[in-house]
């Protein structure tokens, strides 16, 4: 791989994917920006000789496929793929609709499946490329008013997990992102949405929920410019880790995760090593 990358970045229309290209684009890189409307990528990024603006819907693989070729006919190649796009349902399960949970997954899940689809031909070509995939915290730590989410994040981790393998032979690195609060637009009305109270027994869990959330939204802890700058200097390196737990809150609440585990495991141990077959 040579020293500039073509980088490819989804939902760099605003927030943290305006901030990752960006910071591509200071490295040195060329970069491929999408959004859902290109114009907007435009808009927050200016002019310049090595971005190429494009309209990419994740959830439309023929639209994700003509920005792909968009980003081959342009620079020659893609080094390294982010998966950026995403956005936040919220709420009780049993207030999700069955319709907003699927929306969720089709969103967070099947919108970096469908990108990585089309990219992962032209990274097994060039044998090299790093495939980057932006989970959260959420993707290894559940909790109550995210189980959509959650859901759509814990996936993103075990495709992660299982594709790695897969593309090694080929050069291909992956890497998953598990970013704690960063002060991005994750928890603006643009990005987040509720699923609408109907059962009164989880009424002011929901207010006092949403009145937190609302209270943090550009307060986060996390610096956002930092995390991309650091991202773009990881997924560009010589050998990307395969995870990157991101911010000092996601580093405290996956160390703890990680002990709750190993004590779920000792708590039943002698049972589970009693299921054996008798002629094991």
């Amino acid at each position: 791989m040579t020293t500039t990358k073509v980088v490819l970045v989804t939902g760099a229309g605003r927030g943290m994917g305006v901030d990752i290209a960006r910071a591509a684009l200071d490295a040195g890189h060329q970069v491929v920006a999408t959004a859902r409307n290109a114009q907007k990528v435009t808009e927050a990024l200016g002019d310049h000789d090595d971005l190429l603006a494009v309209a990419l819907d994740v959830t439309d693989p023929a639209s994700v496929q003509a920005a792909v070729d968009a980003a081959v006919a342009r620079f020659g190649r893609v080094d390294v793929l982010i998966n950026n796009a995403g956005n936040f349902y919220a709420g009780f399960f049993e207030e999700i609709t069955p319709e907003g949970f699927r929306a969720q997954v089709e969103t967070n899940l099947f919108g970096p499946l469908n990108v990585t689809r089309a990219v992962l031909p032209v990274m097994r070509a060039q044998r090299s490329g790093v495939v980057v995939t932006m989970s959260s915290s959420a993707g290894l730590i559940g909790q109550e008013f995210c189980t959509a989410y959650a859901a759509s994040k814990f996936a993103l981790e075990g495709w992660m997990e299982s594709l790695t393998p897969e593309v090694a032979p080929f050069g291909v690195h992956t890497m998953v992102v598990e970013p704690g609060f960063f002060r991005t637009d994750l928890l603006t009305p643009e990005s987040t949405s509720y699923a609408q109270p109907s059962i009164e027994d989880y009424a002011e869990r929901t207010r006092q929920t949403v009145a937190a959330w609302n209270g943090m939204n550009g307060r986060q802890g996390g610096d956002p410019v930092k995390l991309a700058h650091a991202l773009i200097g990881l997924a560009t390196s010589e050998q990307p880790p395969v995870r990157w737990v991101a911010g000092a809150d996601a580093v405290a609440g996956v160390e703890q995760k990680a002990k709750d585990l190993l004590a779920q495991v000792d708590a039943h141990r002698d049972l589970s090593s009693s299921l054996a077959h008798d002629d094991a």
